[in-house]
């Protein structure tokens, strides 16, 4: 934090943003932006959805969907149109469901407030939070935000994803019993058809899991064309909810009405949902006691908004997604305080910085931008041909359209196309020439179309599904169990603690597998036992900041271990702990290294040609392989850049292919004789 000059960040921030203001909304490209941003919309939609109903259920209906749909609206609506990076999306996230849920229950409570004033005095905690937001914001304290390391944030993300577990199995479970202040005569809940819908909430809950995951990584199924895969990749979760609701209506007529249970929130018409507008008028009634008392959660709220606003920024803007507008770190926490002063005002709970959508926004505009000057550089590139140019020209043509499309481009960024068609036969022989539609994918470089429009959009959608709040109340909740399940396991590929905890688990004569495919670097650079003493470090670490959430009033101070660990990391951890090894364990960025044995499709490796495409099959391979398909293999389902680069020289990387597969082959057959592997095999002898 830098006292001395308050509002320094924020100043620079407004001017940084300010100049190029006008062109957020001008260069939008017309309709293709509704691809973008009707995928984030769903990817934003349906988790407020899930956490409304999470919400319902932690505070006996005080908030619904009803709020959380209204909140992020509220909130995108403003950010798109005032924030300082439009890239970045806002919505109800886990952390605020968790921190309200301890605020029910200690108002609960308390005599003096109970659950009827439990949104006012909510407001109160939110007026504080907003203050201690201000201040941050005015004293520059985002300059501190890169002392939360990988170890804090994956933590953070390891710890959301067991509570969304942790959510699901208790929704499953909760299926069989008869909810709180339900009348128990009811049909519904006799025992035979209670039994029948927590049997019907396993059915739909793993099939929505199972089929979400599918359809996930549907963009590298070898079946279907590539568009077909892209929509299932990019709608398929949505999609699923739609037809796993569909299907809850096949049982047959017998089965009473609410087997299975489904969605219950008020409609915005209602008096339960319009009383949030009143709310102000009850903070008056709030003790001063309790008015002052709300400032210890709002410390803890702050600190978290701060962190996770900031890292969801900070994801969304990227260096590898070349980026030409400044950030707005500060600028956006002091407007993150406002609007959490104005939904605690509107009795609402406050939006933030989410991921993974907000890296998910990023990514879906690099597609959309990168299709545009592929198209284009493609075109003018088989027109030279045509004309039998020559590389030199070829080049120069290409050059010539990426230097049009862009506004600050550096020609530095095509200095790996340049040597690839510098290096292409002139010749006749058509092997060996350059293809710009098969080959100019792989040295095209990331670029984002920044604008506001696709996030305001997104928002104003948000906000008219609370008009179809009758079709959302037609889902299961089993379905949303399912749903939350889902997020869970879909969070951890790409976390490196929960893929350093399953190598803890591979036996020591199978670990040559790892190196077989994509792995983390610090595998080949950090020996196996210092790996195993960070991360049981780590997991220690992780029970403790689990156990706190259980903690029933105490709990609320759950984000308290994670500032904690600032100091931890900048003090102990040095002293216990390699420096070089630290530094690869717990790295600001992912670094990946590409599989010894196999043919990497990944083109994020700067230079690197794909193979001769001199095969049909090569070719059909490469024929669809496009923007979002690039993008997914660059990035982890955080929505991380990945640093992808081999372990050996570039220059013999299709040489050594062959090599090693003889080489594994002659390790598995003296291995079969009996011998040690580790010994002959050079790469693994730090094993």
């Amino acid at each position: 934090m830098d006292i001395r000059t308050p509002f320094k960040g924020i100043i620079q921030d407004i001017k940084g943003r300010a100049a190029c203001y006008k062109e957020d909304w001008i260069f939008c490209s017309g309709i293709r932006i509704l691809a973008p941003t009707t995928y984030i919309f769903f990817a934003s939609a349906l988790p407020v959805i899930a956490f409304g109903e999470q919400l319902s259920r932690e505070t006996d209906g005080s908030l619904s969907a009803v709020e959380t749909l209204t909140s992020t609206a509220l909130c995108g609506i403003i950010h798109s149109i005032f924030g300082g990076q439009p890239l970045l999306i806002l919505g109800v996230a886990e952390p605020t469901v968790i921190m309200y849920t301890y605020l029910y229950n200690f108002c609960k409570g308390q005599p003096e407030l109970g659950s009827k004033l439990f949104l006012a005095w909510a407001g109160w905690v939110c007026v504080w939070t907003a203050l201690l937001l201000f201040l941050l914001a005015i004293f520059n304290a985002c300059t501190i935000i890169t002392r939360f390391t990988r170890i804090a944030g994956e933590l953070f993300g390891m710890l959301i994803a067991v509570l969304f577990m942790q959510e699901a199995i208790k929704g499953v479970i909760s299926e069989f019993h008869i909810p709180k202040a339900e009348d128990t005569a009811l049909e519904k809940y006799q025992f035979q058809w209670l039994y029948l819908n927590g049997l019907l909430a396993i059915v739909f809950s793993f099939g929505m899991l199972v089929t979400a995951l599918k359809s996930r990584r549907a963009r590298s199924w070898r079946y279907t064309t590539g568009w077909l895969r892209g929509m299932t990749a990019d709608y398929g979760v949505p999609l699923l909810v739609l037809l796993w609701s569909a299907l809850s209506y096949a049982v047959p007529s017998r089965v009473p009405v609410g087997v299975p249970r489904r969605l219950f929130c008020p409609f915005p018409w209602e008096s339960a949902s319009l009383y949030h507008w009143t709310v102000i008028k009850d903070m008056g009634k709030v003790p001063q006691l309790y008015i002052f008392a709300a400032f210890i959660p709002a410390i803890m709220i702050a600190g978290l908004y701060f962190f996770d606003h900031s890292v969801a920024s900070q994801m969304a803007q990227q260096k590898d997604f070349n980026l030409q507008k400044p950030s707005a770190y500060h600028y956006d926490i002091l407007l993150l305080g406002l609007m959490t002063m104005i939904c605690g005002l509107l009795g609402l709970p406050p939006s933030n910085g989410v991921l993974p959508q907000s890296p998910m926004h990023t990514k879906s505009l690099a597609v959309l931008k990168r299709q545009l000057i592929r198209k284009k550089m493609v075109k003018h590139a088989k027109e030279c041909i045509k004309h039998h140019a020559s590389n030199s020209e070829l080049y120069g043509k290409m050059e010539a359209v990426f230097l049009e499309m862009e506004k600050a481009p550096t020609t530095k960024e095509l200095e790996n196309l340049k040597e690839a068609v510098m290096k292409a036969d002139d010749g006749g022989d058509a092997k060996g020439k350059f293809d710009p539609e098969k080959h100019i994918d792989a040295y095209l470089p990331v670029r984002v179309n920044e604008q506001r429009m696709s996030n305001l959009l997104q928002s104003l959608l948000v906000g008219l599904s609370i008009g179809a709040i009758s079709v959302i109340k037609m889902i299961p909740t089993s379905v949303l169990w399912g749903y939350f399940a889902y997020m869970a396991i879909d969070s951890l590929p790409g976390n490196q603690f929960w893929e350093r905890m399953l190598l803890l688990f591979i036996t020591p004569k199978r670990r040559y597998k790892v190196l077989e495919g994509s792995h983390a670097s610090f595998v080949e650079s950090v020996p196996f036992k210092f790996i195993a003493k960070f991360t049981l470090f780590q997991f220690v670490y992780f029970l403790v900041c689990f156990g706190v959430t259980w903690i029933p009033i105490a709990g609320i101070l759950f984000p308290l271990p994670f500032f904690l660990l600032i100091s931890i990391r900048q003090h102990l951890l040095p002293k216990l702990f390699d420096p070089d090894h630290l530094q690869e364990l717990d790295a600001s960025e992912y670094e990946e290294i590409a599989g010894a044995p196999k043919h990497s499709r990944s083109l994020s490796v700067a230079g690197r040609a794909p193979p001769d495409s001199g095969s049909e099959a090569e070719d059909c391979l490469l024929e669809d392989f496009y923007g979002a398909e690039i993008l997914d293999e660059m990035t982890t389902n955080r929505g991380e850049v990945k640093l992808r680069t081999v372990s050996f020289g570039e220059d013999k990387f299709f040489q050594m292919m062959s090599e090693y597969n003889e080489s594994c082959c002659y390790v598995v057959d003296i291995y079969s004789a009996g011998y040690n592997k580790d010994v002959e095999y050079d790469p693994l002898k730090r094993w």
